[in-house]
């Protein structure tokens, strides 16, 4: 049967082999079945830049996800919160299109709102703010002309920070705002389906909207173990490896 798949928040790096090769695995097996994957956002633990490819950063992954689009199925990105600066150098090396956030589909017939989810974590103000500064045109030219050393140094830091401050905030600040996610979808004429990531937190949501009700279903991380979101005429179904 014709389907798509759906993952996100997988967190590739060098230090997690396991899950790199979990995720040539998905690849090699499971994706290969599909018509498309995608990928919604955090398919890196972070990105410095394209220029990171000349150096073999990610050689095994970006190779596998190119073969995989030789064979015939379609792959698509949209961008994740750590690695927002995947560019046209990384898109054309791992063969896939990125899409914008948020992006409109029709999957087998039901129109599907496609996003990384970050974008509706609007409680956590701080963070939002600090989105909006290094998505800028001018801080990521500013920040792609430095050498690629000060930059994984900088990310570094920033994780960290990151990492402290999660600590104190509360679950429910790091969680998606109703309102933003209602918003989201009067915005684009209420579509019957949001898939998203981002928050780690898979489940299928009800949305109760003007009298109809609308599905969101939220991706699964890759931290310990592996999951997708298979798509078809029938519906979604949530999938472990």
């Amino acid at each position: 049967m014709d389907h798509s798949l759906f993952i996100s928040d997988l967190h590739l790096c060098e230090s997690r082999p396991a899950i790199i090769n979990a995720f040539v695995s998905f690849l090699q097996e499971t994706a290969i079945h599909a018509n498309s994957l995608y990928i919604l956002g955090d398919l890196f633990e972070y990105w410095a830049g394209d220029d990171a490819i000349a150096l073999g950063k990610h050689e095994q992954s970006i190779h596998a996800l190119n073969t995989l689009s030789q064979q015939g199925v379609e792959l698509f990105l949209i961008h994740g919160n750590r690695d927002f600066l995947l560019g046209d150098t990384f898109a054309k090396a791992a063969n896939l299109r990125i899409l914008p956030d948020p992006s409109l589909i029709s999957l087998y017939g039901t129109l599907t709102l496609l996003s990384h989810g970050d974008m509706l974590c609007t409680d956590d103000v701080d963070y939002q703010h600090f989105k909006a500064e290094v998505r800028s045109d001018a801080w990521k030219a500013q920040f792609l002309s430095e050498p690629l050393s000060n930059r994984i140094d900088y990310i570094e830091s920033i994780r960290r920070k990151s990492e402290a401050e999660k600590s104190v905030k509360s679950m429910s600040i790091m969680d998606v705002n109703t309102v933003a996610v209602e918003a989201l979808f009067l915005q684009h004429d209420c579509p019957p389906r949001l898939i998203h990531g981002h928050t780690h937190r898979p489940m299928q949501h009800q949305h109760h909207i003007k009298n109809n009700t609308y599905e969101r279903w939220v991706l699964g991380d890759w931290y310990e173990k592996g999951s997708y979101l298979r798509v078809d005429k029938h519906g979604c179904h949530e999938r472990q490896l």
